[in-house]
């Protein structure tokens, strides 16, 4: 994408347009194209570069809960991997607790 066609609005400008029933979006375009079409601007679009190849089939929809800020003592290693890995870390460490978490209590649905 290049910057010359990059334009930003503010949140209140956004609402403002969506209230007047305003869309800079060729929805007639986006209609006329076949999923073939679709994919294949997918496949030259670099922010998807990394998303094109993943089995999305298993995919679970999450609702975000409310989180309780606890104190937790992680071993260091741990923590350093999971830091390591960026922004949202503490999420993932969620992800994989809840991960154990619903295997556990299957099992004990089987069991």
């Amino acid at each position: 994408m290049s910057k010359e066609n990059t334009v930003s609005y503010s949140i209140n400008e956004i609402r403002d347009r969506i209230a007047r029933g305003e869309s800079r979006t060729d929805w007639a375009r986006v209609d006329a194209m076949t999923d073939a079409e679709i994919e294949a601007n997918m496949r030259d679009d670099p922010d998807w570069a990394e998303l094109m190849n993943i089995d999305w089939s298993n995919a679970k929809i999450v609702i975000p809960v409310p989180k309780d800020a606890i104190s937790i003592r992680l071993d260091n290693d741990v923590l350093d991997f999971f830091k390591a890995t960026g922004k949202g870390y503490q999420t993932r460490i969620n992800a994989v607790l809840r991960h154990y978490m619903l295997e556990k209590l299957k099992d004990k649905k089987a069991g």
